[in-house]
């Protein structure tokens, strides 16, 4: 004869109950834009500032005004930032390219 064993079955568990606020608050899509704007700034501040002297942070801003905004420098391209700060332009381009890096820019 064959043995069967009985195993009882186990029941399911209760789904969780989520207690957890980003289930129950409704969102401000005022407060969460500020406070996107906010994180993009401060990432662009901090950029900007990783430097020791204020020439380098000078530079820095100009390179960021040249991957945002070209028309608040005149349209200086890179290589007249870099004449003008007395840097090659393999320098300049690095700074551009890990500007952009950081703040997930495209080329």
């Amino acid at each position: 004869m064959k043995a069967e064993s009985k195993v009882a079955a186990k029941p399911n568990p209760p789904m969780k109950n989520n207690n957890d606020s980003f289930f129950v608050e409704a969102l401000d899509s005022r407060q969460e834009a500020r406070a996107l704007t906010l994180e993009a700034i401060c990432r662009l501040l901090i950029w900007m500032a990783d430097e020791p002297c204020i020439e380098d942070r000078g530079l820095r801003t100009s390179v960021a005004l040249y991957c945002i905004r070209p028309d608040l420098i005149d349209g200086e391209t890179l290589a007249r930032i870099g004449d003008g700060s007395g840097r090659t332009r393999q320098h300049i381009h690095k700074l551009a390219v890990s500007f952009r890096h950081t703040t997930g820019l495209k080329s």
